[in-house]
């Protein structure tokens, strides 16, 4: 009996062991089956200059559920990444990050690939080249201008660039639309402005103003032809207009404040509009800007009010210009004109000339000797030197102060 009793237990162990070694082997196929359910990617990363990239980072962003891995370029420009759950992922290129905790912080993407499967097997291989993705934008912005694509570029396109082109050529298709009509206004302004035909003109820049708000030349050039209009009116249409026209040049200056020449020729309307100290003050921000030309940009100031009868305010305009400049022939022939009008006659009939007269037409004649008011210049600073017939004298009396005059110098 005991020998029967030891044999059952015998084939008891035998029984739990082997249901123990099934239990064994099931687990081992389930972590084996598990583990075997993930995926890797890798690739290499070259940088504009062809050769491989170090430290870039490449973001592995899972499509179907939340997650997202990284890895870092090697010397070689190469990253793997491996245990990746088997899915969908867009894998993406990042330069210039900063590696905190094992992740990158902060940088800019440069390249993607979207829609890529990891399967089970070998890794995916996934490869950035920057200097041929350079090639391939700068072909296709080629493209994008003429709006011929090849059918490999067609090919290569994602959706999402095909997308951002046809966008990128209608915007461009529109904008040169405006363009032919924003040059077609400018030139028909330009035209009709230099034959002095102010309304149409005014017309043209006007459109012009409408197509394209910013073209600070186009708001430069209406409010020549309004300033030019407006002086062919009297009275309040004058005086509207001129408003137009400063109007204009405001937005000119607002839009390009340091261009010399606009805040120049903004005077000079001004001067029209008889807003002497406006124009003043702008004469000033253009000398400001461009000290090279202050002497010219006073000397125009001048001109401009000498013709409308502002002879003391150019006559300060002129030595403005002398100041700034003091080898600006004209403005020195104007300002020694000018205080020509400040010489006084003296009792013995002589000119004392109001001081600056007599260097002012010296340096005119220095700088331009045959100038066509070098004459002139000449005879002014003659006249400096003589003495002025002041009362009617006889022949008789003429001769007997020759006479006179000829005694005295033989007793010398």
């Amino acid at each position: 009996m005991l020998e029967k009793e030891a044999l059952r237990g015998t084939v008891l162990e035998v029984r739990v062991m082997k249901s123990f070694v099934r239990l064994l082997g099931l687990a081992a196929l389930t972590a084996a089956g598990a583990f075997a359910q993930t995926g890797a990617i890798t690739g290499v990363v070259k940088g504009p200059d062809g050769k491989p990239f170090v430290g870039a980072w490449v973001k592995i962003q899972r499509l179907d559920i939340k997650g997202e891995y990284y890895a870092e370029t090697k010397k070689k420009g190469d990253y793997f990444h491996a245990g990746l759950p088997l899915g969908q992922y867009r894998v993406i290129l990042i330069l210039d990050a900063t590696k905190v905790k094992g992740k990158p912080q902060g940088g800019r993407e440069v390249d993607s690939v979207n829609g890529v499967r990891v399967p089970l097997g070998d890794p995916v291989e996934i490869n950035f080249d920057l200097a041929k993705q350079a090639a391939q934008q700068a072909a296709l912005q080629k493209a994008a201008e003429t709006g011929q694509f090849s059918e490999e570029q067609k090919r290569e396109m994602s959706a999402e660039q095909r997308a951002a082109l046809e966008k990128q050529m209608k915007e461009r298709s529109e904008a040169m639309k405006k363009n032919k009509e924003l040059n077609d206004a400018f030139n028909a302004g330009m035209t009709a402005l230099q034959a002095k035909q102010w309304d149409q003109a005014v017309e043209a820049f006007a459109k012009g103003s409408t197509i394209d708000p910013k073209q600070h030349v186009i708001w430069a050039n209406l409010a020549e032809s309004y300033f030019g209009q407006a002086m062919t009116k009297t009275g309040a249409d004058q005086a509207a207009i001129f408003d137009k026209g400063i109007e204009a040049y405001n937005k000119a200056i607002e839009l390009k404040p340091d261009d010399a020449a606009y805040h120049n020729n903004f005077a000079l309307g001004l001067v029209k509009a008889k807003k002497i100290k406006e124009a003043e003050e702008e004469l000033t921000k253009a000398a400001i800007l461009e000290p090279a030309k202050a002497g010219t940009y006073y000397y125009n100031l001048g001109a401009v009010l000498t013709n409308i009868g502002q002879l003391e305010a150019a006559g300060a305009a002129f030595k403005k210009a002398v100041d700034a400049d003091p080898n600006h022939a004209d403005a020195q022939y104007q300002y020694g004109m000018y205080l020509v009008s400040k010489a006084t006659t003296n009792a013995d009939g002589s000119v004392t000339p109001a001081a600056g007269t007599k260097e002012a037409f010296q340096k005119y004649l220095e700088l331009k000797p045959t100038g066509p008011n070098a004459e002139s210049v000449k005879g002014m600073l003659a006249m400096f030197e003589t003495k002025v017939q002041t009362e009617f004298q006889s022949e008789e009396a003429k001769k007997a102060a020759e006479a006179a005059a000829k005694k005295k110098a033989k007793k010398k």
